[in-house]
């Protein structure tokens, strides 16, 4: 129980396997149980949402500690228990998770036609790993989280995606479960060292510099193939492509935050000194991945593959902010998480509103759309501009703080990472001109009708939250600026004693 004796995270993470044994109980013909569990399957994560938002209007925002928290024993002889609770960082990311789901799940009302049920009980099912993920406070409450994730994900890519979809979903499941087992091993050396396993005593407790090294390249193993860092990036744009377009935005709107909260919540805290001394390591890591995926992306032909490795240019954005170590990096690293996962699931979502109506992702394949779809047209617009980082909307201001960030630790890194917008505008551009300007070419495509009322509600919401966090950024970044202040706090203080130390 938290401090008001209500239990809001576990209801909020748990409810929506309660919506998922509601629809495995659903009996009839094939279309009775359809129909029924899209509306459990929607009603389910729209009341989830809605509760998700009194963590957002409660949350005390001058505070640094973590709230909503919850306890219960569950193996204390061995130091592990039950314990959730958000703080700056992670509150957000519960509310982007618990957004993204129902807008999903409305994507896929029409587009997914078999198995329908199993389909929304994957997705409830992944909408429990994901929030569970980011309010875990046990390192093995948080693993277990971290690794369920998969399954659902798997599934959805493996049973409903494209002509290669079992390759993709075996490849996305090997190189996210390889990583993770490294992390693991560390999560027990630090059980055995400290005698617990919950996240807050841990921090209050200095991890050994001889343990740092081989720790950091642990966790370093497993988060950065969920960012995806390069050179462990080539499983994401296969998933992607082959994905369903619901599993494409909850893939890039939320699944690639895991690798980069995790440098967040336990590389930064507990490896101080392995964190200053790799962090040019992960700097040259990250500015070849924004610079080799957005030349790469310039060369696509598919749709989907080209927002797929913008969004890996756009991850090693975020991973230069979070290894500035400053309160701008930190601030724009995790600002460009949140507008990445609004600006990338939309982008996913006007992709598949094209695949839905003509069944192809070719470039090529379009052009004049514009002249036939104007609505279509300005909402693909606004979201094209987005991801280029105009001012106004919503990447603007957080790759502005990290490159402010990242110029105040090495002017080079900073224009690796402006290197990167520039591409950004130069791939999302084409993509645009070449799928919504010029002659229509192919008689198809003069039959194409305009957005429907069911994808203007979609898209409405993600429209209002790009506008929002472009022109009035301060409503989030007050969300975290304390939480980073004491994390930045807390890395100089430890590396202050270890010169001490040192001396």
């Amino acid at each position: 129980m938290n401090a008001a004796g209500f239990p809001l995270l576990s209801l909020v993470t748990f409810l929506p396997l309660a919506g998922a044994l509601i629809i495995m109980s659903v009996r009839g013909d094939e279309e009775v149980v359809a129909r029924n569990a899209r509306w459990t399957a929607l009603w389910t994560s729209l009341i989830v949402f809605l509760l998700s938002l009194i963590l957002w209007a409660r949350f005390d925002q001058s505070s640094a500690a973590f709230q909503f928290e919850e306890k219960l024993a569950w193996l204390p002889e061995f130091g592990v228990g039950y314990h959730m609770g958000v703080d700056g960082i992670s509150v957000l990311f519960v509310l982007l998770s618990t957004a993204l789901t129902p807008l999903c799940i409305l994507a896929s009302w029409e587009a997914i036609g078999t198995r329908v049920r199993e389909y929304m009980i994957a997705f409830l099912v992944l909408e429990t790993m994901m929030v569970g993920m980011f309010a875990a406070l046990d390192f093995i409450v948080f693993y277990v989280f971290f690794e369920a994730v998969l399954i659902p994900m798997f599934l959805i890519i493996g049973v409903w995606g494209g002509p290669r979809r079992v390759y993709a979903a075996f490849k996305f499941f090997l190189y996210t479960l390889l990583g993770s087992v490294l992390m693991l091993l560390a999560i027990l050396y630090l059980w055995y060292n400290a005698g617990t396993t919950d996240i807050p005593e841990l921090f209050a407790q200095a991890v050994p510099r001889s343990a740092q090294t081989w720790i950091f390249f642990a966790f370093l193993a497993s988060f950065a193939v969920k960012v995806p860092m390069w050179p462990v990036h080539t499983w994401l744009p296969d998933a992607h492509v082959e994905a369903p377009t619901a599993g494409s935005v909850i893939l890039a709107g939320v699944l690639l935050k895991m690798g980069a909260y995790g440098f967040l919540r336990f590389t930064l805290p507990l490896l101080p000194e392995a964190t200053a001394t790799f962090a040019p390591l992960i700097f040259v890591l990250s500015v070849v991945a924004v610079v080799y995926t957005s030349l790469v992306a310039l060369a696509q032909e598919d749709m989907k593959k080209l927002i797929a490795y913008s969004s890996v240019a756009h991850m090693g954005i975020v991973t230069i902010g979070i290894f500035t170590l400053n309160q701008q990096g930190l601030s724009g690293a995790l600002f460009t998480m949140l507008a990445h996962g609004v600006v990338s699931g939309a982008l996913f979502l006007c992709v598949g509103v094209l695949y839905d109506r003509v069944h192809s992702r070719e470039i090529l394949r379009y052009g004049g759309v514009a002249g036939i779809m104007p609505a279509y047209a300005m909402v693909f617009m606004l979201f094209t501009m987005a991801s280029v980082g105009l001012p106004g909307l919503a990447n603007f201001v957080g790759e502005f703080l990290v490159i402010v960030g990242a110029w105040k630790v090495n002017p080079w890194v900073a224009f690796g990472a402006a290197t990167g917008m520039v591409l950004g505008a130069g791939y999302m551009l084409y993509l645009y001109r070449r799928v919504s300007f010029g002659k229509i070419t192919r008689d198809d495509l003069r039959m194409l009708l305009d957005l429907s009322p069911r994808e203007y509600v979609v898209f409405a919401p993600l429209i209002v939250l790009t506008l929002w966090m472009g022109i009035y950024p301060q409503s989030f970044l007050s969300f975290f600026e304390v939480s980073v202040a004491a994390l930045v706090q807390r890395h100089e203080a430890a590396l202050g004693a270890a010169r001490l130390a040192g001396m």
